[in-house]
């Protein structure tokens, strides 16, 4: 059972990560072009220098795709959903003291 569950895992990180880059992709050539929309793929693939394609995939679902700019920050970060609630409760322990 948990192979299974882990080859579901991986194979929907896979897609996800797919959709991102096309969201990068699409983003980058909307705002700077084909050139540099393939720069930032040939950049992000094989270096792994993915700061062009995270930064082209939020544009690219907000002014492409026609997402609200929250789902468009979440889309390219999801990790904004554990960040946030961590930095408040800081805050509060930082404030409670």
């Amino acid at each position: 059972m948990s192979t299974a569950l882990g080859i579901v895992g991986f194979l929907g990180l896979m897609a996800f990560g797919i959709v991102q880059l096309a969201a990068g992709f699409a983003g980058i050539e909307h705002g700077l072009g084909s050139f540099w929309a393939w720069a930032a793929l040939i950049a992000a693939v094989p270096f792994r220098f993915t700061l062009p394609i995270t930064i082209g995939a939020f544009f690219g679902a907000m002014n492409v795709w026609g997402w609200h700019w929250a789902l468009a920050a979440l889309f390219t970060a999801p990790g904004l959903l554990l960040v946030i609630p961590g930095v408040l409760a800081s805050l509060l322990s930082l404030v409670k003291r």
